[in-house]
């Protein structure tokens, strides 16, 4: 489909979301790196290099919540894009507010995830510090 030299690193500990995401995003061309929590992710080193992150929101050790505070902080501008099983308004809008590009809840179509992730490398090329806020819940779901 179209192609982009940035990562795209998928943070989640459910091995089959990780190697689902991998599959899906490395067929669109995409280079792909997936960690199994957020302490691998960060220990990594060189976050620079990558275009978006796409996390979960509950992990073990440190949640998704934590990593996007801790990468704000180390002054890390990478465009998140959080997945969640749970329902959780309070935590939609926490996330949201601190900058999340997108907040999907499982299950996704594959295009909206698509669309969270040309709009982190729009964030990404635009650099304007403001967040675009996709924010899809259940009732703005598209069937796929």
């Amino acid at each position: 489909m179209f192609k982009n030299d940035a990562v795209i690193s998928v943070v989640d500990d459910d091995e089959s979301v990780r190697k689902s995401l991998q599959r899906l995003l490395r067929s669109m061309g995409y280079a792909v790196r997936t960690y199994s929590c957020a302490l691998d992710f960060l220990h990594q080193g060189a976050l620079h290099d990558h275009g978006c992150v796409i996390m979960d929101v509950r992990m073990p050790e440190m949640n998704g919540l934590d990593l996007q505070k801790r990468l704000s902080d180390c002054g890390v501008s990478l465009p998140v894009i959080f997945i969640t099983a749970y329902e959780d308004p309070g935590v939609r809008a926490q996330a949201m507010q601190a900058g999340a590009v997108a907040f999907l809840q499982k299950p996704f179509s594959d295009g909206l995830l698509i669309d969270s992730i040309k709009s982190a490398f729009n964030y990404n090329s635009q650099q304007t510090g403001a967040s675009i806020g996709l924010d899809i819940g259940p009732k703005n779901m598209s069937g796929g």
